[in-house]
């Protein structure tokens, strides 16, 4: 807008153009500092002060850019969601087979759990139920996710069955809960600490079991 104005007014008199203050941050990268803190500390454990050093922003600054802790934990998790749903479509753009699908989907999963030499497992499932009886918000974004995935895999099983991948009395939205119960149990053994091959088997083998025999 100004720079029209600049141009119509150009015989007349000249426009001068105002600049705005650079941001000094990057918002994605800051949020995913954040996140990498509360992935491994929790909630209640991560304090502005691992923040601010994680961020490399001081606590006013925070606060005019993010909001409080709770806000940025909540931006982080939706953050972490994206990287999940986009390792689903990826798993589930590979090929038609369900079976197939549903392991490189938990194989994917597991690479995020275990990406670096803590193995933290999902950031979701390993942090958000601690908080939700303090924090109604918190407790509302788990249920939120916990739908979410709930609706992608029972499409993805819906898609299945209509290519007669499934039996025709298939209970689809209970199958769909227990493939999702799967991933929960996936990212509670790597925190624990059990290696990545024994979970990568432990996998394959669970939906072979819930999706019967090929």
């Amino acid at each position: 807008m100004e720079e029209r104005q600049t141009r119509a007014g150009a015989g007349t008199r000249q426009t001068k153009r105002t600049r705005g203050r650079p941001r000094l941050y990057d918002t994605e990268q800051a949020i995913r500092a954040a996140g990498e803190v509360f992935w491994e500390k929790g909630f209640s454990g991560t304090s502005l002060d691992d923040l601010s050093a994680a961020m490399e922003m001081n606590r006013p600054s925070i606060y005019r850019a993010f909001g409080d802790k709770e806000e940025i934990y909540r931006r982080a998790l939706n953050q972490f969601g994206t990287i999940m749903d986009e390792a689903f479509r990826d798993s589930f753009n590979s090929g038609k087979d369900i079976r197939e699908n549903l392991k490189r989907f938990y194989r994917k999963a597991l690479e995020v759990y275990s990406s670096d030499e803590s193995a933290l497992g999902c950031m979701l499932w390993s942090t958000a139920p601690a908080s939700t009886l303090i924090h109604p918000e918190v407790k509302a974004d788990l249920l939120a996710a916990i739908k979410h995935v709930d609706k992608g895999i029972l499409k993805s099983l819906e898609q299945a069955w209509d290519r007669s991948q499934l039996p025709g009395d298939t209970d689809m939205k209970t199958l769909g809960k227990l493939l999702q119960a799967l991933l929960h149990s996936i990212s509670i053994r790597v925190r624990a600490g059990e290696s990545i091959t024994s979970i990568r088997k432990f996998a394959d083998s669970a939906v072979d079991l819930l999706l019967g025999p090929a």
